[in-house]
Order: C-alpha cells, then structure tokens, then sequence
C-alpha cells in the first residue's frame, strides 16, 4: 500500500474509536458534518485535509440539543490528540468539531 492509503487507513480505524467513545459518553450522540471534500470543489483551503481523506467534521448533540462550542468537544478532542490526531478546538480560529491527522504540516 502506499503511505498515503495506509495515513487514511489509520485516520478511518482513529475515526471509528473517537465514534465509539463519543457514543459512551452520557447523552451523547454524533452525527457526520463534513467528511469529505472532491478535490474540484473551490471552497476551504486548497489542500484541505478533507480533500486528502484525513478530516472530519462531527456534530455533536447533547442530551438531543446540537452543540458547537469547545467545552462540549473537549472530551473528543483530548482522546482525539491522545491517539495522535489534530483537534480544532486548538486552533487559533477554535474549530471544535474538526478532527484530522497530520499531513505535510497541515492540521
């Protein structure tokens, strides 16, 4: 395989623990936002890790109310880093549900 196919497996088994722990969490539930960018589309940046398969943007919803704040995704983004990836709620613009897995210094 090549390195970017095994950087996207790794992503998609990370992807399916952070789902698994977010459904453990009481009143918890996810929802996919973007999962994928085609590469022609003209929004984002260029080189969007979405465009690349190894970004994700998740809703979340607790206690059946849609949450965007950081506090509510702390607790994914910090298991999120302890597995390796890139959480947005770190970003300077506070991305919450951004998850993503380095790739030639883009987060």
């Amino acid at each position: 395989m090549s390195d970017m196919v095994d950087k996207q497996h790794r992503f998609s088994l990370m992807l399916a623990r952070l789902i698994t722990y977010t459904a453990s969490l009481p009143g918890y539930q996810v929802t996919g936002g973007d999962w994928y960018r085609d590469s022609r589309c003209d929004y984002g940046h260029p080189r969007s890790l979405h465009k690349l398969r190894l970004a994700v943007d998740l809703n979340i919803f607790i206690d059946g109310l849609w949450r965007k704040d950081v506090e509510s995704y702390r607790p994914l983004g910090e298991y999120w880093e302890l597995m390796g990836g890139a959480w947005g709620g770190r970003f300077e613009e506070g991305d919450a549900n951004h998850f993503s897995l380095e790739h030639d210094g883009m987060k």
